[in-house]
């Protein structure tokens, strides 16, 4: 009772933000654009993404078992996506596993935003079942219904309006780069490869903003400019494992040594330039699988994957009669040869001057 008294006695705002900390709400950019961003582009991986891959495999191998695998995959892809942004909110169970009616919702009412839809509402509706969580002797019953309804209902009446906001944005992004290819090709590339190497989620960005076409390409090209290149690049501090972690995995591994000096970025990221409009004006190589592997890269060569998933999508629709020599070219040179040989040379350029320094990008 008296310590009661004395809780009652403290200021609001403090009594406010004691409560938030005992439910693990943290209201901050890193906590909503960087964990929850960066789960929500796991959740689409391990089921949009891996079951696109999966299916177009069964697809090239004639075995209907692995196309029916990946379309079970691709189904879940909301959820998956709500659950792995809960996870990332730090959600207790029951929040957690009412985001899949959540995440269902959100996903297939927000259309072709449905991506973006589910990152706002997911984000919403758990930490508003996790201000209910365990506050009531019936807590089984209170939180799944307060998180489900809050939820959908959300979903309902926002997702439609987020999705159509979303599409349009991307859709701009994909008119402005077909009318302008070459300025486009550089700031799309540059600015999607950046995201990549940023802790925040560039697969995310794309996925949300349904990001194909020569814009896809583009982000495609400025996302490899950052893998292989960095990968590259620090081939001499980091050997054969730098080269694989980074080349396949991610260069947000370099995240630490950029912070510590910012100019070992710039080899890359001149490199993301050039490669843009390669990929948009000669190549004009486009992303027409599913728009997440736009801002892949070369992770697992999801990126290199959905290009040419889009290829055969459009041999399928009549939009083309096959896949030629120059085609594979162009993938070859945007995502892995030129990566590689620019950022070296620039990265050459920029030892030599003092820029970068013996051990700068030693992981």
């Amino acid at each position: 009772m008296e310590k009661e008294m004395q809780q009652n006695k403290k200021p609001l705002k403090i009594r406010i933000a004691e409560f938030l900390k005992k439910k693990e709400i943290e209201i901050s950019p890193k906590r909503y654009f960087v964990d929850a961003m960066g789960a929500m582009a796991n959740g689409l991986f391990a089921s949009l993404l891996i079951g696109t891959i999966i299916a177009t495999l069964g697809q090239q191998l004639q075995l209907s078992i692995l196309v029916d695998i990946g379309n079970f995959a691709k189904g879940v892809a909301g959820p998956a996506m709500a659950v792995a942004i809960a996870f990332a909110l730090k959600a207790p169970p029951l929040v957690l596993f009412s985001m899949l009616a959540v995440g269902t919702a959100a996903n297939s009412l927000g259309g072709a935003g449905g991506p973006l839809a589910v990152l706002v509402i997911a984000i919403l509706s758990t930490e508003l079942g996790k201000l209910v969580s365990k506050e009531t002797k019936i807590d089984i019953l209170v939180t799944p219904f307060v998180t489900i309804c809050t939820g959908v209902l959300l979903s309902m009446w926002l997702a439609p309006y987020i999705g159509k906001g979303a599409s349009a944005v991307g859709s701009v992004i994909m008119w402005a780069t077909d009318m302008r290819p070459f300025a486009m090709g550089i700031l799309v590339s540059v600015i999607v490869g950046i995201a990549l190497t940023l802790p925040i989620s560039s697969a995310a960005i794309c996925a949300a903003l349904s990001l194909t076409g020569l814009a896809g390409g583009a982000a495609v090209a400025g996302c490899s400019a950052q893998m292989i290149g960095f990968a590259v690049m620090s081939y001499r501090e980091n050997k054969i494992g730098g080269l694989i972690s980074q080349g396949l995995g991610t260069s947000m591994l370099q995240m630490g040594n950029i912070v510590k000096n910012p100019r070992i970025w710039i080899p890359p990221i001149l490199t993301s330039a050039i490669t843009g409009p390669i990929a948009t004006c000669l190549f004009h190589m486009e992303m027409n699988g599913e728009a997440i592997a736009s801002g892949m890269g070369t992770c697992g060569l999801v990126g290199q994957i959905g290009v040419y998933t889009g290829w055969l999508n459009e041999i399928a629709e009549g939009a083309r009669t096959s896949i030629t020599w120059f085609d594979w070219l162009g993938m070859l040179l945007i995502c892995f040869l030129l990566p590689a040989v620019l950022t070296w040379a620039f990265g050459l350029i920029c030892r030599r001057i003092g820029w970068i320094r013996e051990g700068d990008l030693k992981l």
